[in-house]
């Protein structure tokens, strides 16, 4: 008999604690692979694939997608050495000596399901504990026992034969339960269509089930019939006009509740941290950024017309490893058990870009081996990653120092939070056109403010201010970084 495993939700992420199922790329009893991509998941920060660290048959899935699932809640289950296949063979092709693939998986479901059966109460091997968050107590936890999947919906007890999975009459799949196709009549008055919702965005199926919308019910305005966000704006909004009176009664109480989860759950915790453990001080300067746009428009002008333009916010990461090699002291932290500020030699650079999933921290790393061309292909790369919702969380974690470019937002000024567990934060503001004393006369320069916000514990003032007065330097004076180079 093949030995059964069980693998279960890794750890995406620096304080990420929960996942939803978007899409699984495995059917029960299907044959994978070392390393192979099983599903298909959604954090708080980013869409995932999630490799299985075994080799063998599925036996079993746990979570519907849609579900969310906690770090450390089973995934799935896999019969290690039975059907692996073949190095170069794709999933659900089953290498030589498979043996009995069927039996191989009925063994294994039975054994779950019986095992969940005769735990009752008690925790099972079988058991699957779901649908809870960071902190939940444990009387809110549900156990799910093993159901077999039909293509209504999921059901407790044996699996109809009219279900039979791939193999040998086995359930395609376990997981919390479902609404059947009557539960849905009477929730929405009328049968859901059959066969798979042409959606593709994540985005789209959370909006919808947030909004209590049923996506199979609508009709797609994208490519061969896809469903877009304004769809389901659609139809949240007609939806909610005949309720327009009871809204408003609702206002008038006083309160509206709404949950901290998800990526707000995880900046708010975030934040929080910060503000409780980092004794923060801010300081800030205007500068004159006239002859840094003027240094921006020489550098693409000399790329040539199809050479890929060199990005401001690019210029500015670039004076930011400039500034951080002669001041060290800011890229660090502190580790605050061992009572040790630990100064690092790699300068990995976060920079907060706005998404309609809210404020992430996408991560260059190596940013000090990086010029002014490589930084604006990457700022740009990551950028793009962020919106569309498909940064890893490689690329949201680990940064050592971050560049927040608020001015986007039309503001001069901020005192930002800094990005725990970095020690500092360089902010800039708009750029606009203001009187300014320039060699002794009164001129319209293009003025900016930086500001500068830092954990007192890594350095005093003086190594503060002059961090920030060499980035005032170069952006007044592009030509002061020449003297690094």
């Amino acid at each position: 008999m093949a030995e059964v495993k069980e693998f279960k939700l890794p750890d995406l992420g620096e304080g990420l604690t929960e996942a939803e199922v978007v899409r699984w790329l495995v059917e029960v009893g299907e044959a994978v692979a070392v390393d192979q991509p099983v599903v298909e998941v959604e954090t708080a920060k980013a869409m995932v694939e999630v490799p299985c660290p075994y080799g063998g048959v599925v036996t079993a899935r746990y979570g519907e997608e849609g579900e969310e699932l906690a770090v450390g809640a089973p995934l799935l289950t896999v019969a290690v050495g039975a059907g692996t296949p073949a190095p170069g063979r794709g999933s659900g092709s089953p290498g030589p000596g498979s043996g009995d693939l069927a039996g191989v998986v009925a063994e294994a479901a039975g054994a779950d399901v019986e095992a969940a059966e005769a735990g009752g109460a008690g925790e099972t091997s079988g058991a699957v504990l779901v649908g809870y968050g960071t902190g939940a107590p444990p009387a809110r936890r549900r156990r799910v026992r093993p159901a077999s999947h039909t293509p209504g919906g999921a059901v407790d007890g044996p699996a109809p034969a009219a279900a039979a999975g791939p193999v040998g009459g086995v359930p395609s799949g376990y997981g919390r339960h479902a609404v059947t196709p009557d539960a849905a009549v009477r929730q929405n008055g009328s049968a859901p269509a059959a066969g798979p919702v042409p959606v593709i965005s994540p985005l789209v199926r959370r909006l919808a089930r947030q909004n209590g919308v049923e996506l199979r019910t609508l009709t797609g305005s994208g490519p061969d019939g896809l469903i877009l966000r304004a769809d389901v704006e659609r139809a949240i909004g007609a939806a909610a006009a005949p309720a327009e009176q009871p809204a408003a009664a609702s206002a008038a109480d006083g309160e509206v509740r709404i949950a901290l989860r998800g990526l707000r759950g995880v900046v708010a915790d975030k934040m929080s941290r910060s503000r409780r453990e980092i004794p923060e001080a801010t300081c800030w300067v205007d500068a004159d950024a006239t002859e840094l746009l003027a240094a921006r428009r020489a550098m693409n002008a000399a790329g040539g017309p199809d050479a890929p333009k060199i990005s401001l916010l690019a210029v500015l990461a670039r004076i930011c490893t400039a500034a951080l090699a002669r001041f060290p002291e800011l890229n660090a932290r502190v580790d605050t058990e061992a009572r040790e500020i630990v100064r690092l030699e790699r300068l990995h650079l976060g920079f907060a870009a706005q998404t309609d999933r809210g404020l992430v921290v996408p991560v260059v790393r190596d940013a000090h081996t990086r010029g002014a061309e490589s930084l604006s292909e990457e700022l740009a790369r990551l950028t793009g990653s962020a919106r569309a919702g498909t940064l890893t969380p490689g690329e949201l974690t680990g940064s050592t120092f971050t560049l927040n470019n608020y001015g986007v937002f039309g503001v001069d000024g901020s005192t930002p939070i800094i990005n725990h567990p970095e020690a500092a934060m360089l902010g800039v503001g708009r750029i606009v056109p203001k009187p300014w004393v320039h060699e002794g006369e009164l001129a319209v320069r293009h003025v900016t403010q930086l500001s500068l916000t830092f954990d007192h514990r890594v350095c005093d003032g003086g190594v503060a201010g002059g961090f920030l007065r060499y980035v005032a330097d170069c952006v007044e004076q592009p030509a002061v970084l020449l003297r690094g180079i």
